[in-house]
């Protein structure tokens, strides 16, 4: 056994592209290795901004002899068949076996060389990967067969423990020799095998693991920021962006003028972050500190002063950009800026954004008047709704897009609007995702909630609905966030119909998914028709889960079940006048029934058995009070009642002939179970349970 060594070198891979090109290089590598019968004990990967490497543990130097065998087409099948069959594993028809009238056929492999393997498995791998971007170079460029890869490749070593694999690709030769760091190293650097590539590099100021550059960054800049009393804003992201640029990190801490802070904070990170790729510090009582930390990629002889003087220097002129973006745009109130948004197509089919900012005011305003966001001011409100978008034309926002909303809410308060109003313009998008904070306070409710409606009713009426993985408008993203707002603050509304009605249950049972809900017993409760609140809604799924947990539950859906398969071969149309009993037609509770009324109403005409009519008589009790606890949303107290039902259910299926061969008894009876099936659907409809 022995090792593999595989560097490919490059000019710059862009950070974004690294750790994913280090896992799709051993996953190729892998799997070629496998075509050939090769597993090697263990993959260590390595990647740098200018190589992709990695090292294949305990390999064979010879492959094991392998026998494979291959179903072929019936000894009966035309000609063409065979033929095909035959070319396909290279043999003739009397190296076939027949068994059974088909033909099979076993292709014996002899055992090959490793370095063989390899020499044919490393250049598949790099013509087939997946780079997101990639490009020709030179003067192969010119036709399209040439080589693709991220940067121009220059350099390849394969060093089977310590011999090189005979390979080349595009004119360039495996061999044993890399470089280092691009400043603090020069010339060649021989590697004599596996167990030295690491260390060699090192010494060449070039860590090869981007765990370990990740590392570093990490602690480093952490000391450099306690050595001022300031801490690092934890950015896992900007870790590993700053591992994929430099290949000897060395973090260093800068300043600024604090005169910047003035600035709102978010400006200050994002310019640090996005455009510099510094990490943001805070002083000791948690506020943005006016210093960053760079890292750089070299170990400077003057301890990184000059390269700490040149990055404060363009951050300098970055921040006073920022600073010039704020103060002018605040000399323009947000309802003059509003007026501009006229002149933004928001959809061709669905107007401009003033469009939809109308559309929004009018659906935020009726949300505050009905009462369905309670304690909200329509007028506020309004009020809100009408400047939400306003600062998609501020000279902030444009330059940071990720800002909307943000620089909305800093303007208004700012110009010295409401609390209320400056609060929903912030934070009127969220939540944005699944772990996003969840809007509480009643105005920013309304136009958050206001702005979700109208793009999901907006699109579904010009028939833009997304299609598999397709969701160009974040339609799937705004129905989570209408499903968060309204049951986060219990709101009673109807929030959709038709088609939307069906997405949104799509959409519930994902985001209820990481709350434990089963999606069948949404499905359960959406299948019963009608069923547009979701706070209703879900409190009804809540108590179908708790009940169907208990052993009554579980036994009452067997007997459903059973009721319902015979049901549906033997009077699948049939229903029964009390299965809606105790409930008027205007859904409002009514007396109880006598117990005698499921029997009359059935039209018996004989004397019923004693587990018989000890169902009916458990019918004419559960059915009103199931029915007249759903109307008074106390479900857990319908799941009760419809508990009752169990053990007569069981004895009546244990002792009851169903088909009898007295036609009255047969109809009665089945009357009887369609009586318990649609008692049940009340509820929920069971059939859509799964277990």
């Amino acid at each position: 056994m022995t090792d593999f060594l595989l560097e490919l070198r490059c000019e710059e891979i862009p950070a974004r592209m690294q750790l994913k090109a280090s896992d799709d290089l051993a996953r190729l590598f892998t799997e070629e290795l496998a075509k050939a019968g090769l597993k090697p004990a263990s993959i260590d990967s390595f990647v740098t901004p200018r190589r992709l490497a990695l090292i294949a543990r305990d390999l064979p130097l010879e492959t094991a002899a392998v026998s494979e065998e291959f179903k072929g087409p019936r000894t009966s099948a035309p000609a063409q068949a065979l033929e095909g069959f035959l070319r396909k594993t290279g043999l003739t028809q009397e190296q076939l076996e027949d068994r059974d009238g088909v033909w099979f056929a076993v292709v014996n492999k002899p055992g090959r060389a490793t370095t063989d393997v390899l020499a044919e498995a490393v250049p598949a791998v790099i013509r087939a990967f997946p780079w997101p971007k990639s490009m020709r170079w030179g003067a192969a460029s010119a036709t399209t067969e040439s080589l693709r890869w991220v940067r121009p490749l220059q350099g390849i070593i394969a060093l089977l423990g310590g011999e090189i694999v005979q390979l080349s690709i595009e004119g360039i030769e495996a061999g044993r020799e890399t470089v280092g760091h691009r400043f603090h190293s020069t010339g060649a650097i021989r590697i004599d095998g596996a167990d030295d590539y690491a260390d060699k590099l090192r010494a060449a100021y070039v860590i090869v693991s981007h765990q370990e550059r990740q590392a570093i960054i990490e602690a480093k800049a952490g000391e450099a920021a306690a050595a001022k009393g300031y801490s690092v804003i934890e950015d896992k992201g900007l870790v590993a962006e700053n591992a994929g640029l430099t290949e000897w990190p060395v973090p260093l801490l800068g300043d600024f003028d604090p005169e910047f802070l003035e600035v709102p904070p978010e400006v200050i990170q994002l310019t640090l972050r996005i455009n510099q790729k510094y990490f943001v510090l805070r002083d000791a009582g948690g506020k943005l500190a006016p210093a960053f930390i760079c890292t750089a990629n070299i170990e400077a002889k003057d301890g990184g002063v000059a390269i700490v003087a040149g990055n404060r220097k363009v951050l300098a002129a970055r921040l006073s950009d920022a600073r010039f973006f704020w103060q002018q745009d605040r000399k323009t109130p947000l309802a003059e800026q509003a007026k501009k948004l006229g002149r933004i197509t928001f959809h061709e089919k669905l107007g401009t954004v003033a469009d939809k900012v109308e559309r929004i005011a009018k659906l935020a305003e009726w949300l505050a008047s009905e009462g369905i966001v309670p304690n909200c001011d329509p007028a506020l409100a309004r009020q809100a709704a009408e400047l939400c978008k306003a600062d998609l034309v501020t000279e902030m926002v444009g330059e940071f897009p990720e800002l909307q909303g943000v620089m909305g809410g800093y303007y208004a308060r700012a110009e010295g609007l409401p609390d209320a109003v400056a609060d929903a313009i912030r934070d009127h998008y969220k939540p944005v995702g699944q772990g996003d904070d969840v809007p509480t306070a009643p105005v920013t409710v309304a136009v958050s909630l206001a702005d979700k409606l109208d793009t999901l009713r907006s699109f579904f009426g010009i028939d833009e609905k997304p299609t598999g993985s397709r969701d160009p408008f974040a339609l799937r993203r705004a129905a989570l966030g209408v499903i968060q707002i309204v049951t986060a603050n219990g709101l009673r509304m109807p929030v959709a119909e038709g088609d939307l009605l069906d997405f949104f249950a799509d959409r519930l049972k994902v985001q209820q998914k990481e709350a434990g809900v089963r999606h069948d017993l949404i499905d359960a409760v959406f299948a019963l028709g009608g069923e547009d609140d979701l706070v209703r809604l879900l409190a009804r799924v809540k108590a179908l889960q708790s009940f169907i947990a208990t052993d009554d539950g579980a036994n009452l859906l067997a007997g459903y079940k059973r009721a319902a398969n015979i049901l549906k071969k033997e009077a699948p149309d049939l229903t029964v006048t009390p299965a809606k009993a105790g409930v008027s037609s205007d859904g409002a509770p009514t007396p109880e029934m006598p117990a005698s009324a499921g029997m009359t109403n059935l039209g018996l005409s004989y004397e019923p058995e004693k587990a018989e009519a000890d169902l009916i008589a458990a019918l004419d009790a559960a059915e009103p009070q199931a029915a007249q606890a759903v109307a008074a949303e106390e479900f857990e107290g319908a799941m009760a009642a419809l508990a009752t039902l169990r053990a007569p259910i069981d004895a009546f299926f244990e002792t009851v002939t169903v088909n009898d061969a007295d036609p009255a008894k047969r109809t009665t009876r089945l009357a009887l179970l369609a009586r318990v099936r649609d008692a049940v659907h009340n509820v929920a409809d069971f059939s859509k349970i799964t277990g």
